[in-house]
């Protein structure tokens, strides 16, 4: 039975983990548009894994060690005059990729398998692995709970943060340097080309049921572990690749949300064409920005 299977409940509790931490930092991914950021930090991680595999360090260290050195370097690049920030994300995601792969074909004769990094394998984490995922879902929950208004008034108002005395760039980069960590947490369950899924479905999906981020938030939440439960025993009961099927469903929810959802969604807009109302729902960031972050 695949209950009385300890590899199995291990995976099972890294799932919910992981679940937990992608729901609940996807809803500031997407708020704040940083879709595209989350795919480079993706990337930017390998090269740090196969310098650890060769050198024989801990991968989370030489992954979570090329994810700071990538956020850090698309800060410092956005801040410069005439660059802009979507340039700078798109650099470090081909340059970190590009380097993994230079510096894995440069070791001849090395042997060891990196394909779980890059699809995931989430029925062979180990304790380590637990505890890891353990502690970032804890740092990532503390944070935002303890920096909701901040992070919501640097995303809406950058300027009137600034006047209140808000630390814009240090939010923006103890912001990015959660998404690194989610990221490096994430992939030895999804690997790095299908974490992304993981971290911006549920969140979208949720962002089309409602426009509270609180509501938002445990939607996303609901979503992402569903999708990785989901995606577990899929992969148990069909023997296909947990990581694949887990982002499958995250899909899958994310386009059922689409077309039915009741904010934005196909249907929503068909219905309000057909009988349009006075009201009408925030559908921009800086619009649900003004409804949230004056409260309390």
């Amino acid at each position: 039975m695949p209950w009385l299977d300890v590899a199995f409940n291990r995976a099972l509790i890294e799932a919910v983990l992981i679940g937990v931490a992608t729901g609940m930092l996807g809803v500031q991914v997407v708020l704040r548009r940083l879709a595209f950021f989350t795919m480079s930090m993706t990337h930017a991680t390998f090269p740090g894994v196969v310098i650890a595999a060769v050198v024989g360090i801990d991968l989370y260290l030489g992954g979570a060690t090329a994810g700071i050195l990538a956020a850090l370097a698309v800060v410092a690049l956005s801040r410069r005059r005439g660059h802009d920030p979507s340039t700078a994300t798109a650099v470090a995601l081909a340059a970190g990729f590009a380097l993994g792969v230079v510096l894995l074909s440069a070791q001849r004769g090395f042997t060891k398998d990196l394909t779980a990094y890059l699809v995931g394998s989430i029925l062979t984490v180990t304790t380590e692995d637990l505890a890891v995922a353990a502690a970032v879902t804890t740092v990532v929950a503390a944070a935002l709970s303890l920096g909701h208004r901040a992070l919501l008034f640097t995303a809406f108002d950058r300027d009137g943060a600034r006047a209140a005395g808000y630390r814009t760039t240090a939010i923006d980069l103890g912001l990015l340097l959660l998404i690194s960590a989610v990221v490096v947490t994430a992939v030895p369950a999804v690997g790095t080309i299908l974490t992304l899924a993981l971290v911006v479905a549920p969140a979208g999906a949720a962002r089309l049921w409602t426009d509270r981020i609180a509501t938002m938030t445990a939607i996303a939440v609901s979503v992402a572990v569903a999708s990785t439960i989901g995606g577990l025993l899929l992969s148990r009961s069909w023997d296909v690749a947990a990581g694949a099927a887990i982002s499958l469903i995250a899909t899958g929810c994310f386009a059922a949300s689409m077309l039915v959802g009741p904010r934005h969604s196909l249907l929503a807009r068909w219905l309000h064409r057909r009988h349009p109302t006075p009201d009408r729902a925030a559908t921009s960031p800086q619009e649900i920005g003004a409804s949230v972050v004056t409260q309390p």
